[in-house]
């Protein structure tokens, strides 16, 4: 598009990340602009997992958290052997959907991201409740190859949008929020910027 930069349009099919069952396909137009802004993305998906299914996941999943008799602190997940404890399965799943808002806002045309590792995470405890995390995740750039690391806090209630601010040490930008506007489950992220830790 003259003057807004590349348009892409995309036909795709999701997995569920723990199963690797199709959850559905996609048909998306994502925009690179010109400026270092992110990519607008417009995308409309077929699902063909059950929405219930999906609720009562997500329910599972923040029992498990929610129940903990202590904070959840954990360091290099997955291991240097690939291997991620039982345990520390859920926070893995949320660092996953957590920084995928992260690597959305910084990549661009020639640049992308993947999560490399959970170099380190804590729990806060709060009196309401929303599940919090406080992550340092490390993100492998493509093509350079460099490791980024990226300070991440998550917030979630299931049914409400996942709430995500971060700070990544390449960055010499001030803070960066992607938080939640619209409902859905951990695996669905809406962005905004402009919030302090």
């Amino acid at each position: 598009i003259p003057d807004s930069g590349h348009k892409y349009y995309l036909q795709f099919t999701t997995e569920d990340y723990k199963t690797g069952e199709n959850a559905g396909s996609c048909l998306a137009t994502v925009l690179y602009p010109r400026t270092k802004s992110p990519p607008v993305v417009n995308i409309k998906c077929t699902r063909t997992k059950d929405q219930k299914q999906t609720q009562e996941e997500d329910n599972r999943l923040y029992q498990n958290i929610r129940h903990q008799t202590k904070p959840i602190i954990g360091n290099n997940i997955p291991d240097s052997y690939g291997n991620i404890e039982p345990a520390l399965e859920p926070v893995w799943a949320l660092a996953v959907a957590g920084s995928s808002s992260i690597m959305w806002e910084k990549s661009t045309e020639n640049l992308g991201y993947f999560m490399a590792q959970v170099k380190s995470v804590k729990q806060w405890i709060r009196k309401d409740d929303f599940i919090e995390f406080d992550y340092t995740v490390l993100l492998h750039e493509i093509p350079s190859q460099d490791i980024i690391p990226c300070h991440m806090r998550l917030t979630w209630l299931p049914g409400r949008p996942l709430k995500v601010k971060y700070f990544c040490a390449s960055e010499n930008e001030g803070l960066e929020d992607g938080s939640g506007l619209e409902s859905g489950s951990a695996a669905e992220i809406s962005h905004e910027r402009g919030a302090n830790f």
